[in-house]
């Protein structure tokens, strides 16, 4: 059991894009707050504004509907993207390097079931 956790980002998931599924597929899970606009909502899983509290670094776990996931790349914006839309790519592929900057890589493990008012969190143990 983990004892000590320090909380980076939490928010709940309040709308699901049509076209999640699409990237789901290919292991990947792109993530807006609920002040994107319209146009990116169907790529996206949509969650609350939230305020990031620390910058997200590799080590730190991200928290999907309950499922763990160790974070292994954080892309160079990806700490910038989450604090002004709440945003990055996720992909679940166990790689500890991407391409695009706004990319974070964890576990390659089964990716979490999406719900409503599921929880994402980023934390450090």
């Amino acid at each position: 059991m983990r004892d000590v956790m320090t909380k980076k980002y939490e928010s709940k998931i309040v709308e699901i894009g049509e076209e999640v599924e699409l990237f789901a597929e290919e292991s990947m899970l792109i993530i807006f707050n609920d002040t994107v606009p319209e146009a990116l909502r169907m790529i996206g899983v949509i969650h609350e504004k939230s305020d990031l509290l620390g910058e997200v670094e590799v080590g730190d776990v991200l928290e999907i509907s309950g499922e763990s996931y160790d974070i292994l790349f954080v892309g160079s914006k990806v700490n910038d993207t989450l604090k002004e839309i709440g945003h990055c790519t996720i992909v679940f592929n166990g790689e500890k390097t991407a391409e695009l900057p706004g990319t974070m890589c964890v576990e390659k493990k089964p990716m979490p079931t999406l719900t409503m008012n599921s929880e994402i969190r980023i934390v450090k143990y």
